[in-house]
């Protein structure tokens, strides 16, 4: 074999696979693919996808890190499970896609202006300042994020649901000034802070 198909053949097995294995939640199921499909052809969203989460799985195996970690399609997912409940090998497709998205970020990957990754930021700061989310405050800043005049508009559009959300007590204006929270949130942040110096010396083994 040539020092060229040697070098070829290292880079497929190299490689991706393992980073993922080791650094993406249930990553290590993603060789256990078989590429029959019924995992996109099972999603409400499969028209949608760039790449189908099979799709995803063979070019993980194929060492495609840069396309992988830079698609959009793993922040597709909504959690629906209809996957993993129709997989015939019983892969955890639902963890695996959001270990890729939440693996991707670690690195700086996300792409610009992903609304699930925008979400997902608004919501965690949101949930982090006093251990529990406050609704009123979390759709504010979802309505807002793209500037005032934008906000009015969505506030305005989504007024019946907002009206809804108090008759049901989801949401109470009052939590505006302060809202509930958990006794001691700053030992919760202790925790999440000492998780993420974990991740992140996980993530230099990864580089």
């Amino acid at each position: 074999m040539s020092d060229m198909n040697t070098a070829m053949v290292e880079r497929y097995r190299n490689n991706f696979l393992k980073e993922v294995e080791s650094h993406v939640e249930e990553g290590e199921w993603v060789k256990m693919c078989m590429q029959c499909g019924v995992c996109s052809g099972s999603c409400p969203l499969g028209n949608a996808w760039a790449h189908p989460p099979q799709e995803l799985f063979m070019m993980i195996r194929a060492g495609k890190r840069e396309e992988v970690l830079t698609s959009d399609s793993m922040w597709m997912c909504t959690s629906c499970y209809n996957c993993i409940v129709r997989c015939p090998r019983e892969l955890p497709i639902t963890h695996i896609m959001h270990g890729l998205a939440h693996y991707a970020k670690r690195l700086g990957l996300v792409p610009k202006k992903q609304p699930t990754n925008e979400f997902a930021e608004i919501f965690w700061n949101n949930m982090m300042k006093k251990g529990r989310v406050n609704e009123l405050k979390l759709g504010l800043s979802m309505y807002f994020k793209d500037g005032f005049s934008q906000g009015i508009k969505n506030a305005l559009a989504n007024q019946k649901l907002g009206q809804s959300m108090m008759k049901a007590k989801r949401m109470n204006p009052m939590e505006i000034i302060g809202g509930h929270g958990i006794k001691n949130p700053s030992e919760l942040q202790k925790i999440i802070q000492k998780a993420q110096e974990i991740e992140d010396k996980k993530l230099q083994g990864a580089n």
